[in-house]
């Protein structure tokens, strides 16, 4: 995994924890509020509250002193206004969202779909990086294996032994082409300067398939599917031929062009001897 994912990952693992954090402090305030509300004694204290409990079981029968009210000098009446109504009205008047301000719900509503928007945002631009088709290098361009002559001379032993020279960019097998080319090959541009490229995938279940020197051939460990030193099919799970890159020579260089695979049937007789001595799977069997 890239740095440029895992800051991607980070980033939406804080925003995560942030929306946690805004739901909290808005749950702990409406918590205390309702509190606040339904609890008559809040705000009342220790001292208040304990000597109120002593008095509990007791009843107080306040003592009536009867006084003789003083009588009062008559005043005239004064004569009511015909025909007046006294009418009470309530006056609603609406205030507007500047005035009245961000209201709790309206704040966890807006966190929690910024939370949520940033997160989707993060996943579309971790996926289109993913899925972005990589145009000026990497599998699936075109690959400079480098200078075909060079190429030639290291496909070899000082044996004369075959001997595949590994590209990791292309995830390929750069072999001597055989002389001549079969006929299951041809017209497919999958030869250039007397070499191919086999794609490392075996084509049972997608193991890579390593080279045995002793047996001269690609020996799948997985499943025991075998190829010959040019990726013929000889024995094993495998249904078909080793895949292969279409090629071309460019100014002399190797090009391998990753971006097309051909696929062949099995061939129906090897173009090169195979297998040249012990194979490197029944050796790993025995130890």
């Amino acid at each position: 995994m890239s740095g440029t994912n895992l800051a991607l990952i980070g980033v939406a693992v804080v925003a995560i924890f942030g929306a946690i954090g805004a739901f909290a402090v808005a749950f702990r305030r409406s918590q205390a509020g309702a509190g606040k509300q339904t609890d008559p004694t809040s705000g009342v204290s220790a001292e208040t509250r304990a000597a109120d409990r002593s008095m509990e079981g007791v009843s107080v029968a306040p003592v009536v002193e009867e006084i003789e009210p003083e009588p009062e000098p008559e005043e005239p009446a004064e004569p009511e206004p015909a025909g007046l109504q006294i009418v009470q009205t309530q006056r609603v008047v609406e205030v507007s969202a500047e005035e009245g301000g961000v209201s709790r719900r309206q704040f966890f509503n807006r966190a929690i779909t910024a939370t949520f928007g940033s997160f989707l945002a993060l996943q579309g631009v971790y996926y289109l990086a993913l899925f972005w088709p990589r145009l000026t290098g990497g599998f699936g361009a075109d690959i400079d294996a480098g200078l075909v002559s060079d190429l030639q001379s290291q496909v070899f032993t000082p044996t004369g032994a075959v001997l595949p020279l590994f590209i990791p960019e292309a995830k390929a097998y750069v072999v001597p082409a055989p002389i001549p080319v079969s006929a299951q090959f041809k017209g497919k541009s999958v030869e250039a300067g007397g070499l191919m490229a086999l794609f490392q995938r075996c084509v049972h279940l997608g193991c890579r398939v390593p080279w045995c020197s002793t047996s001269q051939g690609f020996e799948c460990p997985c499943h025991g599917s075998k190829y010959d030193a040019i990726g013929e099919y000889f024995a094993g799970p495998a249904p078909r031929n080793l895949d292969r890159f279409v090629v071309e020579l460019v100014d002399e260089r190797f090009i391998i062009k990753t971006g097309t695979v051909i696929q062949t049937p099995r061939a129906p007789s090897l173009s090169v001897e195979y297998p040249l001595g012990p194979s490197c799977i029944s050796i790993v069997t025995t130890l």
